[in-house]
């Protein structure tokens, strides 16, 4: 199936790079972490300093961590991808979702009311997708849907069928399903920080207790 009007150029590239390797180039710098991605460029990732001096005038993208998984901030990424029927989820107050596909719990999908058609995930809300990873495999499968901004195809917009596309309710900060465990754990963690603290410094000496004096014998 041909999907070049339903999937932009670099979405595939974006789902396939490596994020927060080490810069070759800016490997000694504090914000060295490979975390960003041009749109424009569509090469692999880079970080904060090959921004400034190779990116500054082009659409680039800040990829995130939760629970050792890539994200992205629907904030950013609904500005250049229709992100109709992807599952999002509130984490440390910024709305997130996830890149790819991610391994199911143990637990499995037993008593979720709502799952990935692709993968079968258990979602906390009546989405089609649990990645944007998995929207794309939906695509080129069932050519039902898109990433086109104004090009969103009607079908699933509150007609009834449970689903919906691109609808982003308060429901999402509610407490995850069992399915979701993993991200209770990870709504209490930051995710991936730009510039790590400083370790502790190695010169810094534990103090000593107050000394007693041994008793007199008698």
């Amino acid at each position: 199936m041909d999907t070049t009007m339903l999937v932009p150029p670099w979405l595939e590239e974006l789902l396939t790079s490596s994020f927060f390797t080490i810069c070759r180039t800016h490997g000694d710098a504090a914000r060295s972490e490979c975390n960003m991605f041009c749109l424009d460029c569509s090469g692999d990732a880079f970080c904060f300093y090959c921004r400034s001096s190779r990116h500054k005038d082009h659409q680039v993208i800040q990829i995130r961590r939760s629970s050792y998984h890539d994200v992205v901030r629907v904030s950013e990424i609904q500005k250049v991808l229709d992100i109709g029927g992807v599952q999002t989820y509130v984490i440390n107050s910024a709305r997130v979702m996830f890149l790819n596909e991610r391994p199911q719990p143990k637990a499995g999908i037993k008593g979720v009311p709502h799952i990935c058609e692709i993968c079968s995930r258990g979602l906390l809300d009546p989405f089609r997708f649990c990645s944007l990873g998995c929207k794309l495999v939906g695509i080129k499968r069932n050519g039902d849907a898109n990433f086109t901004l104004g090009a969103r195809n009607e079908e699933g917009n509150g007609n009834g069928n449970g689903r919906r596309e691109g609808m982003i309710t308060s429901s999402t900060t509610r407490r995850v399903t069992v399915g979701e465990a993993e991200l209770r754990e990870g709504s209490q963690q930051d995710m991936y920080p730009d510039t790590p603290p400083p370790p502790p410094s190695s010169t810094t000496r534990r103090r000593k207790g107050i000394p007693h004096r041994a008793p007199f014998g008698t």
